[in-house]
């Protein structure tokens, strides 16, 4: 089930997460679509989980299976698809100090080093399982 999450208001660039709640462990695809109608050289995704140090290993990309460990994953506009859709993956290990823990995606455009647009989803983290 798809669910979205948080939508630009303008529209010019829409992030969605499968789900807004995963376990520690889990997979979470998410799904970047760029209706930008100027010119942008890349986009740049940041993953943060609050209070912690722990990062998302970025394990899928448009299909393609990568080993990316690091909380930011830049992707040149010759790599995104030509319809301007990033499928992609993430997984971390972080186990909350309680129940939950907050993180998020900060999807940037990016144009001659400068950021021109940009879209941040929040979900959360738990360790126990759904029920």
């Amino acid at each position: 089930m798809l669910v979205i999450v948080n939508l630009n208001k303008i529209n010019d660039l829409t992030v969605q997460l499968d789900k807004n709640l995963i376990e520690t462990g889990e997979n979470l695809g998410c799904y970047i679509k760029i209706n930008y109608a100027g010119r942008f050289d890349s986009i740049v995704i940041n993953s943060q989980i609050e209070n912690s140090s722990d990062v998302f290993n970025y394990i899928k990309v448009n299909g393609k299976k990568i080993n990316h460990p690091y909380a930011r994953l830049s992707l040149l506009k010759q790599e995104i698809s030509p319809s301007n859709e990033i499928e992609f993956t993430i997984t971390t290990s972080h186990i909350p100090p309680n129940l939950t823990s907050n993180a998020r995606l900060r999807v940037s455009l990016i144009q001659e080093h400068k950021e021109i647009m940009n879209e941040v989803t929040n979900f959360k983290i738990t360790n126990k399982p759904s029920v």
